[in-house]
């Protein structure tokens, strides 16, 4: 049976962190939220960025982010363009990384002509492009809260003249309290497990860990007593170059199968001490 009875677990999500709280309580669990990351628009980048899509400047997007796209389409709604932007990415190639861009295009009925299949890395990327031209093309490259330095160069090396855009900043929140909360639960074995649903929820925390010299005793705590869990292989490759090696990574990368994937997690590990005393 799926569940976490009673079992403590950490999340470090910010946008939806409600989301996930209620996705570990219908499993059982008890959720201890300290939101590590909080996204910062960049009002100032808006203007000519929106003139040059309606202009038909771009013949590809490539969209990284589904927060990117909602922020984009808001700013848009804001300067009454949405229907003109709408139209001119329906014109573009779209390419996207993952369920988050695609979801986030749905609701202004744009589909991508080019996606990722599992586990929707940027190296799944760029073999979905392989079959695109992209030599002396423009390209919208939409990123997240940071760019992503070597698959832009992966791209321009096909020849694209690409334009790199981050509509948002991934910053600390503005109070960490809870945050350092989290980690004193961290070290004193408070907690069962820790979720991480994106990299630079882990970058954060170890940045305040080692604010408050905890940092190792960290890392120790998630390497031998806590179930740490990824929600799919980028967050995983961030955690193990920090010197964490994730438990769980779910076989789809969404917060439901990583919470469901750490339940299940726990009724193994459960199950194996009876299986040796029979």
């Amino acid at each position: 049976m799926r569940t976490l009875e009673g079992r403590r677990v950490g999340l470090l999500e910010g946008r939806k962190t409600g989301e996930l709280a209620g996705l570990v309580s219908r499993a059982g669990g008890i959720p201890v939220a300290a939101p590590a990351v909080r996204e910062i628009t960049r009002p100032d980048d808006f203007d000519p960025l929106l003139r040059r899509i309606v202009a038909g400047e771009f013949a590809v997007a490539i969209v990284l982010s589904g927060a990117g796209v909602t922020a984009l389409f808001q700013e848009a709604d804001a300067r009454g363009l949405r229907a003109d932007v709408r139209d001119a990415m329906a014109g573009m190639t779209l390419a996207v990384r993952g369920p988050k861009p695609l979801a986030a295009l749905k609701p202004y009925r744009l589909t991508p002509q080019l996606m990722t299949a599992k586990p929707h890395t940027s190296d799944d990327l760029l073999t979905a492009l392989d079959a695109t031209p992209l030599a002396g093309v423009r390209v919208l490259m939409l990123h997240y809260g940071e760019r992503n330095d070597a698959f832009g160069a992966a791209v321009e090396a096909r020849g694209a003249i690409v334009e790199h855009v981050c509509l948002y900043e991934w910053a600390l929140p503005d109070d960490t309290a809870p945050l350092r909360a989290l980690i004193a639960d961290i070290v004193e074995r408070r907690l069962d497990a820790l979720l991480f649903t994106s990299q630079v929820q882990f970058r954060h925390l170890m940045a305040v860990a080692a604010d408050l010299g905890a940092a190792d005793a960290v890392r120790q705590a998630l390497a031998r007593d806590l179930i740490v869990g990824a929600v799919g292989p980028v967050c995983a490759s961030a955690l193990r170059q920090g010197g964490v090696v994730p438990d769980v990574i779910p076989a789809s990368p969404n917060s439901v199968s990583l919470v469901n994937a750490v339940a299940e997690y726990v009724a193994l590990t459960e199950a194996e001490p009876e299986k040796e005393l029979l």
